[in-house]
């Protein structure tokens, strides 16, 4: 088996991983830097609980080999907070109980990271829109969802 060194950031951290060909992103994140909050899920990009920022992109960590990653720049829920402070998203998600299990919930924040880096007023069609890919089974997404507007209206807010 071939192994490649790549030089990646995560989470504004540089490092460099000795990878094998075969291994995903997902586990790279899990395995070999111990960011456990990327979820494995199905290991097929259906769920999004991997869901990662790659390049300010939301990705399907499972889905991207890690030795394609060389000089790229990723963004795990881990990232979110900010000097050990939950950000904005964070604290909305627990404030409108948006989070029970928790499973999809690193996922869900980070595909709800990145509509708000690119739209920071989303529409509620823009919010179901942007978690199309991340599957829930406990929320109905209805808290959800207010937690990604109650974020929305913070970051508007701040920026005033």
């Amino acid at each position: 088996m071939a192994f490649h060194k790549i030089n990646i950031t995560v989470n504004g951290a540089q490092e460099q991983v000795v990878v094998p060909s075969n291994m995903t992103l997902m586990q790279m994140l899990r395995e070999s830097l111990a960011l456990t909050g990327t979820k494995n899920g199905c290991s097929a990009g259906e769920c999004g609980a991997c869901t990662a920022l790659m390049n300010g992109e939301p990705v399907n960590t499972c889905m991207v080999l890690a030795a394609e990653c060389d000089g790229v720049e990723i963004v795990t829920v881990e990232g979110l907070a900010d000097d050990n402070r939950l950000s904005p998203l964070q604290e909305a998600m627990l404030a409108t109980g948006g989070v029970q299990c928790g499973f999809c919930t690193p996922g869900v924040l980070i595909s709800s990271r990145a509509l708000l880096d690119r739209n920071p007023n989303p529409s509620e069609d823009e919010i179901r829109e942007a978690l199309v890919g991340n599957l829930c089974r406990c929320t109905g997404y209805v808290r959800i969802i207010e937690a990604v507007k109650a974020a929305a209206r913070t970051q508007v807010a701040a920026s005033a």
